[in-house]
């Protein structure tokens, strides 16, 4: 009997979805619990001393960890889970999604003219394990003026990105250069994820 080639993907991104469709993986969704009663399944607190790399990876790492156990619990077909997680990084400091205009303002101030890091992290539980990789891209802003980002801020795009922008979406017009994954800036590296899913038992030509 041949085997089902097809993951379940941890994510609520429209963006990795998209991604996953690009290169022709088959994805089923395994949300994962963010709000209320019992709260998160996995919280994006940084831990104390916590530097971004370690944790963009343990998050995901938790993700995929706990997106596991869920298949088994809803007695779900047994497949490899893959999760993500992105996080923006300037001097060392981790922007996430930005919960009102103010923060998204703030953001986008900080990034203007300046180069920051876009650090994404997959990871796949499979049956014998979890594999797991981070890749990085530097992301240079042009300088910009109060106007440009309150106009960028009042619209609904900066509100569900880490950083505060889509590199996809309209905030393409200030970005002056690139140096790493676009797909991976945009939440999912296209390149590590095969690799990733390929070791987990998915055929990918």
């Amino acid at each position: 009997m041949q085997r089902e080639n097809k993951i379940y993907l941890a994510s609520k991104s429209p963006r990795r979805r998209e991604l996953l469709t690009q290169v022709g993986i088959a994805y089923e969704l395994l949300l994962l619990r963010d709000i209320p009663p019992r709260g998160p399944d996995v919280t994006e607190i940084v831990l104390p001393g916590e530097l971004p790399h370690d944790y963009v990876s343990r998050v995901t790492k938790e993700k995929a960890e706990m997106a596991w156990k869920v298949m088994h619990l809803r007695k779900l077909p047994v497949r490899p889970v893959l999760a993500a997680d992105t996080t923006v990084v300037i001097d060392q400091k981790i922007l996430g999604k930005p919960a009102n205009r103010d923060e998204a303002i703030s953001m986008l101030t900080l990034l203007a003219g300046n180069t920051h890091e876009v650090l994404t992290s997959i990871a796949a539980q499979h049956e014998h394990g979890l594999i797991a990789a981070t890749q990085v891209s530097e992301v240079s802003f042009a300088a910009l003026t109060e106007q440009q980002i309150q106009a960028y801020c009042d619209t609904p795009e900066p509100y569900d990105k880490a950083g505060g922008y889509g590199i996809q979406g309209a905030a393409a017009r200030f970005i002056s250069h690139i140096n790493g994954s676009y797909s991976g800036i945009m939440g999912l590296p296209l390149f590590e994820t095969c690799q990733v899913l390929r070791q987990s038992g998915i055929f990918i030509p």
